[in-house]
């Protein structure tokens, strides 16, 4: 379970308050999501929901996903190295770390990394995205 699990009825708030029908079906999906999953696909997503909800298609799980993000209840990832994007429930600000020999992706603080833009004048950074690569010898979860 993730640190920023939300309960049901947080979940269904936050999805009125951005608009968004909080239907039975994207409740199971935010409740997978925000409080199981780390950094799923939208296929194993759909191999949760087959197990525990019944008929809901893969076009409805990749719309649920779209829409949680553009709702800010979840960050997308596209990984230059996965086929299929990966979605974060901590949309706070942070970094990633993924681990090659496993595929697992460890969620960094800024604090863990310096990162300061020398751009000059004109640039305006609104967001800052970093992903390490490399092997975690002993993880420290």
């Amino acid at each position: 379970m993730t640190a920023h699990c939300l309960p049901l009825h947080e979940i269904e708030a936050r999805l009125r308050a951005a608009g968004i029908q909080p239907t039975a079906q994207r409740l199971a999906i935010c409740q997978y999501v925000l409080c199981q999953a780390d950094h799923p696909t939208a296929e194993q997503v759909k191999l949760w929901v087959d197990d525990h909800f019944p008929k809901i298609s893969l076009a409805t799980v990749y719309n649920t996903l779209n829409t949680l993000a553009q709702a800010g209840l979840l960050r997308e990832l596209r990984l230059s190295d996965r086929d299929s994007a990966v979605y974060d429930a901590n949309v706070s600000e942070h970094f990633h770390f993924v681990d090659e020999a496993t595929g697992r992706i460890w969620d960094l603080e800024p604090t863990a990394i310096d990162v300061r833009p020398a751009l000059g004048e004109g640039f305006q950074v609104r967001h800052v995205d970093v992903v390490l690569r490399g092997t975690v010898t002993t993880p420290a979860d």
